[in-house]
């Protein structure tokens, strides 16, 4: 590749054929430039943390995804893996697909979040981390029914099943109940029993729920508490927006917080790639440092808005904005994930 030094050095007298290829150049030149702007900080953290990691012993770079789901083919619908009703899938988010998507992007492993397309049933997911277990590990769907079942179901999908976190969908809950009724603090309480952190999905907004959230923070201390798309704050614009916001950064409080940075498009008031989120990302390292955020893509949601692979690139190029560290980016990018659930995304 040509050094960006390199120097155009036009001759004396130029034709108007080399004007010609001279300027056909120039604009070639300008049109790649977001191209290599969004993915020069992912090379050069990459190989900053292949360095680091080459030092440790490992001699890889592990590129984690912390959010990610997997539903069924049109084919698998139809038979072994039916989605559940008024749930049917809309994009294509079977493993194979994710598989390539990865592949493309350089990502060695993810956490699968159960879909809601499949709400309870997780059979799906199950198959798929039976059949790629260095791959991927499975958060499940909590199930508040009031009868209790999910609390049997959570210590089997996590005893049995392995996986390693479970998913509190606020929205899932019976009417009129809180994530603190009796039910709702069991599945939390087993949670942390069991070593499983509980990822929080707040999509209404995080001041509907703060109240629940701090009392089972302070209640169960020993529960760690994930916060899904950083808990669905945008930038704010405004002293009301504002207000959440410093809520959410309120909770780094709890040392058993940790946040998703993750479906940038969901948090964005921009196109991408997203950078306003920068001034989210440089309030969130702040508060809660580094190595309690990870980068999460929201597959296959992810993939209309910019792709999969772009969701990556989005990463490194907002952090550049704020001069993250390399240290920095590369917990975001991994080490956060692998730290939390150790003994994950191991080669055979």
């Amino acid at each position: 590749m040509a050094s960006s030094s390199c120097r155009f050095l036009s001759p004396p007298l130029a034709t108007a054929s080399s004007r010609t290829l001279l300027s056909s150049i120039l604009s070639t030149a300008a049109t790649s430039r977001r191209r290599l702007l969004l993915s020069s900080t992912t090379t050069t953290i990459c190989a900053a943390a292949m360095a680091a990691s080459s030092k440790a012993g490992s001699g890889s770079c592990k590129v984690v995804d912390s959010h990610l789901h997997v539903w069924a083919s049109t084919l698998q619908a139809a038979g072994e893996y039916p989605y559940f009703p008024g749930q049917e899938a809309t994009l294509r988010g079977d493993v194979d697909f994710l598989l390539e998507c990865m592949d493309e992007a350089g990502v060695d492993g993810a956490l699968i979040v159960q879909p809601i397309n499949h709400m309870f049933d997780h059979s799906l997911v199950t198959s798929v981390l039976k059949k790629y277990p260095s791959k991927f590990i499975g958060c499940c769907l909590a199930n508040p029914a009031e009868d209790g079942s999910g609390i049997k179901q959570l210590e089997h999908l996590i005893v049995q099943e392995k996986y390693r976190a479970v998913r509190f969908n606020p929205n899932l809950w019976p009417s009129g109940q809180k994530m603190t009724s009796e039910v709702g603090r069991s599945l939390f309480a087993k949670a942390g029993e069991l070593g499983a952190p509980v990822g929080i999905m707040v999509m209404k907004g995080i001041s509907s729920y703060i109240q629940e959230i701090e009392e089972l923070c302070t209640d169960y201390p020993a529960t760690t508490v994930i916060f899904d798309h950083m808990a669905f704050c945008k930038p704010p614009t405004n002293a009301d927006e504002e207000k959440p916001f410093s809520s959410f950064l309120n909770l780094s409080r709890f040392p058993q917080v940790y946040v998703k940075y993750s479906a940038l498009f969901r948090i964005t008031r921009e196109a991408y790639p997203y950078e306003d989120t920068s001034r989210l990302l440089s309030r969130v390292i702040s508060s809660y440092g580094a190595n309690r955020i990870m980068w999460g893509s929201d597959f296959p949601y992810v993939v209309p808005e910019c792709g999969y692979k772009g969701a990556k690139e989005a990463i490194s190029h907002v952090a550049g904005k704020i001069a993250v560290s390399s240290s920095d980016l590369e917990w975001i990018l991994g080490k956060t994930v692998n730290q939390l659930f150790q003994g994950a995304w191991v080669t055979p």
